[in-house]
């Protein structure tokens, strides 16, 4: 069905708490594995409409924030939804209480009782005022941004379009459009300190709620990870440090010297080519049929995919007044289609939605095409984001169609940023670690953390006299840490993935996209870890591996360096 077509109903909150009191009956009473089966089955189908409604509620938001019917049912839903959390956590408990519990673990797996224990220690009848309040400010945040018009070059853009100008060949139009984007942050300084603080303290104080000493746990468990804790992600970090940054730095000063400037500044960044980054060509009609193009050529899986999202209206690309910031996807689980939502914008990264954001939605329409309940749609949020890393490479025979030959720059250009990318993930996990641990900090202290890390992740950045930038605000540009807390680190641990599955494809392209093709289908089914080992590679926290990936990509770095 075509996404205009897909009918949208407010739920009706306490219609669905008596459908959950009946599915609850109907378990604990239950004489057989059998009627408690039918009874989950009910209960994933009475959730999954209630998400359906909400993810239509939200793309259509995120469409046009300034539409005042979806504004309010988002509202309704930010609002609304934790009212749920209740009677959904006494279902869980009463499968996770289940005489039949071999019978159901044989049906779902053991995987569905080790994040059911999960979401049921993460929550408390009681935090359901704060849940309301951290959603109405995680949207408020958004709806600033979204809201956000600058001029330059004589017109009015939205923030998004400042990236043509920020790859500019000329260095003086780069840095005037970094200053214009970052005169609207500071000038929205007062407001932006005030919804992070805020936000910081109303999730700290639901940590505190479920015994914890601050948010950080309740953040894991709330991302549903279940097979590592903030020890391992610090290993990682500390591995990304000690053994990717001084690898990175070399990849800088080949940048530096490409460019032929006597110092890389910060607006020099994103410059990859002294003759400007790769971009694709044609229209955006254009890149998205060359996407379909793609697809079609790169297995029978994907042909199949591509045009179930094209003759369904599932991308929504283009950027426009009004419009959320950013890119998602996400899926509409009673019509089992994913959804793309971007900001196409001139630049390379356009090309990426089509590979990264189509990462996410072909595991999505694979793993809804197999049936698994709503739960078992998508894995945790570091194996969503192989999914979509590792297509970025998969799809590498055909990047020609987009670049035609400006491909080999593209190709150099992606495999740097890819990389470059991980200290930056790595500087946003471990600054948000802190927020969470010290959250007394004040704006300045924030700030003043922010360019610490800069100097351990990203030692060769030099802001000049940007002042949003020097003072260390850039981290409110990253809508992740406002709205998606501990999430970050979740793509430095794929690209990681990604980059052995790039290898691998190297060596024998069949056999790489058959595992890929086998990690995907696995859906939701198995953890990061199962899924990683599963497809014969190695999990980024593993002793040792970051030294391997990095020094196999900088290999290729070196032997496929042009100018």
């Amino acid at each position: 069905m075509k996404f205009s077509e897909m009918q949208y109903t407010r739920p009706d909150v306490e219609a669905i708490k008596q459908q959950y009191a009946e599915v609850l009956a109907a378990l604990e009473n239950a004489a057989s594995a059998e009627e408690q089966i039918a009874a989950i089955d009910r209960y994933h189908k009475i959730s999954g409409t209630v998400g359906t409604m909400g993810t239509l509620a939200s793309i259509r938001h995120t469409i046009d924030t300034r539409d005042e019917f979806y504004d309010k049912e988002n509202d309704f839903f930010d609002e609304q939804m934790p009212l749920l959390e209740e009677p959904d956590q006494k279902i869980g408990h009463a499968i996770l209480a289940s005489k039949f519990r071999a019978e159901l673990e044989k049906k779902y797996g053991k995987l569905l009782f080790t994040n059911l224990e999960i979401r049921e220690r993460s929550f408390k009848p009681e935090m359901v005022e704060l849940m309301q309040q951290e959603n109405k400010l995680a949207s408020d945040y958004q709806k600033l941004y979204a809201s956000a018009v600058v001029e330059f070059d004589g017109k009015k853009l939205p923030l998004p379009k400042l990236g043509p100008y920020q790859q500019s060949t000329d260095r003086s139009v780069r840095k005037a459009a970094y200053e214009t984007g970052g005169k609207w942050f500071d000038s929205h300084r007062e407001e932006l300190d005030d919804i992070y603080d805020k936000l910081v303290h109303v999730r700290t104080e639901q940590g505190k709620m479920l015994g914890h000493e601050n948010y950080i746990q309740l953040g894991y468990d709330r991302l549903g990870r279940n097979c590592y804790g903030p020890e391992k992600v610090a290993d990682f970090r500390e591995q990304i440090a000690r053994d990717v940054v001084p690898i990175v730095a070399k990849v800088k000063k080949a940048q530096e010297k490409r460019l032929g400037v006597d110092k890389l500044m910060f607006w020099d960044d994103v410059m990859i080519f002294p003759d400007g980054n790769p971009k694709p060509q044609g229209t955006a009609d254009d890149i998205l049929a060359a996407g379909r193009e793609m697809y079609h050529k790169l297995s029978p899986e994907t042909s199949a995919f591509i045009d179930h999202m094209y003759e369904n209206e599932l991308l929504d690309v283009l950027s426009k007044e009004g419009k959320a910031p950013g890119g998602y996807c996400t899926s509409i689980y009673d019509y089992k289609s994913p959804f793309i939502f971007s900001n196409f914008n001139g630049t390379s990264g356009d090309v990426d939605v089509l590979t990264h954001e189509a990462g996410h939605a072909f595991e999505a329409f694979r793993a809804m095409g197999k049936g698994y309940i709503e739960s078992q749609i998508w894995p945790t949020l570091e194996a969503c984001e192989v999914h979509s890393m590792s297509m970025e490479f998969l799809t590498a025979p055909y990047h020609h169609l987009f670049f035609g030959d400006m491909t080999r720059k593209y190709e150099l250009a992606h495999a740097e940023e890819s990389l470059t990318f991980i200290p930056y993930g790595c500087m946003v996990d471990e600054f948000q670690y802190i927020m969470y641990t010290q959250p007394g900090l004040t704006p300045e202290q924030r700030n003043g953390v922010w360019l610490d890390l800069e100097k351990k992740y990203r030692p060769w950045t030099d802001f000049g006299d940007l002042p949003f930038y020097g003072r260390g605000a850039g981290w409110q540009r990253q809508t992740h840490i406002y709205g998606s807390p501990l999430y970050y680190i979740d793509y430095c641990m794929a690209q990681t993935v990604a980059f052995q599955f790039w290898m691998a494809s190297l060596t024998d392209r069949e056999d790489a996209w058959k595992r890929y093709l086998a990690l995907t289908d696995r859906g939701g089914t198995a953890t990061f870890e199962d899924l990683v080992h599963g497809a014969g590679l190695k999990v980024p926290y593993d002793p040792g591996c970051m030294k391997e990936v990095g020094e196999a990509v900088g290999k290729w770095l070196d032997e496929n360096r042009l100018g």
